[in-house]
């Protein structure tokens, strides 16, 4: 991982997206009343994207670079290793549809989160697994869920669970073609494959 002293250094203005979102017709800038937003990583996040927007409860997604040190950064400086960022989606979700814990359920589920600085065939700090939680009640919610799946995943002799758990710093929108990338391109490359391990979420952390 880059340091932030070696990280580069980025621009002041942000990267323009204007188009609305693909599958919910909505803005990818605005916000949404009476919505809560999750920020989670799993690889390359073209295919992550897709498995939050068939999400029932979920009303946006936005992908962009997170967990690093770069404003701004672009996706060729992201690849280079050097702005710490990872490939993070923005998950925005009406909390009285869908829970923070069912957020990470999908998360889980849906990526193998034993591996590193690495999804599948992706090698790279930007493809590392990460949740990037708001508030302490997310936090609680992200550690307790973990907790319980690497129990699962020993059991199904899997490793240790590598996903970074962090507070969220500020979250660098991507580039407009990289927003619903495999509507775009229906045939595009999608690198995620999960454990086929089940994640138990409890009412403990609902």
């Amino acid at each position: 991982m880059i340091s932030e002293q070696k990280a580069l250094k980025g621009r002041f203005n942000p990267i323009e997206v204007s188009l609305p979102h693909r599958v919910f017709n909505v803005s990818l800038l605005d916000d949404i009343p009476g919505t809560e937003v999750a920020y989670v990583a799993m690889g390359c996040f073209w295919g992550a994207e897709r498995k939050f927007w068939e999400l029932p409860g979920v009303v946006n997604t936005v992908v962009g670079y997170q967990g690093g040190f770069t404003p701004n950064a672009t996706y060729e400086e992201v690849c280079t290793g050097k702005t710490g960022h990872a490939e993070v989606v923005k998950v925005i979700f009406d909390p009285t549809k869908v829970s923070y814990a069912q957020i990470l359920k999908c998360f889980y589920e849906n990526h193998n989160p034993t591996q590193g600085f690495r999804q599948g065939g992706d090698i790279g700090t930007q493809y590392r697994s990460a949740i990037y939680f708001v508030n302490e009640q997310q936090e609680k919610i992200a550690r307790d869920i973990t907790h319980v799946f690497q129990a699962t995943l020993n059991e199904n002799h899997y490793g240790t669970i590598t996903t970074e758990i962090a507070r969220a710093k500020e979250f660098f929108i991507a580039e407009q073609y990289h927003q619903q990338y495999l509507i775009a391109n229906p045939n595009g490359y999608c690198g995620l494959g999960g454990t086929g391990v089940s994640c138990p979420v409890g009412l403990s952390t609902t």
